[in-house]
């Protein structure tokens, strides 16, 4: 009986020195699977702020070249004027030139500024053509 038991005790105790010193040597050694994560983290990371800095860079240079599109635009209304002041032959030819340069940048303005309508569509055919007309669903009524 002696001889079984030792025979389960040997090997419980290499067992539990086993896993004792496995479990030392996991916390005291850097293993090499956390180090990976770790690399692969501050990888992503120098990535995504990258990133970042591409976008706000896009973003600042189409910043610019919309401030350059404007002021091309403002050149232009410019000098058009000018040249509807210097060249007209009369005042009354300078005064249309002018209303005219002004109605043609004002619908331009307007359309970036606010949409064309405000009224939500309709949802019915207004008269008496039209499958939802308005005659047709008062006489059902």
């Amino acid at each position: 009986m002696e001889q079984s038991f030792t025979a389960w005790l040997l090997p419980a105790l290499a067992l539990i020195a086993g896993v004792g010193i496995g479990f030392l040597l996991a916390r005291l050694l850097p293993g090499a699977a956390p180090t990976q994560v770790q690399h692969q983290l501050d990888e992503m990371q120098e990535r995504f702020e990258a990133y970042q800095s591409e976008v706000v860079s896009h973003f600042n240079t189409s910043a610019s070249l919309m401030q350059k599109v404007a002021q091309n635009y403002q050149d232009i209304q410019d000098h058009l004027a000018e040249g509807a002041n210097r060249l007209a032959l009369d005042e009354l030819s300078r005064q249309r030139l002018l209303a005219a340069l002004s109605d043609s940048a004002q619908p331009a303005r307007e359309r970036i500024s606010s949409p064309a309508s405000t009224e939500p569509p309709k949802d019915y055919a207004p008269g008496s053509s039209g499958a939802l007309s308005d005659e047709e669903v008062l006489k059902k009524a």
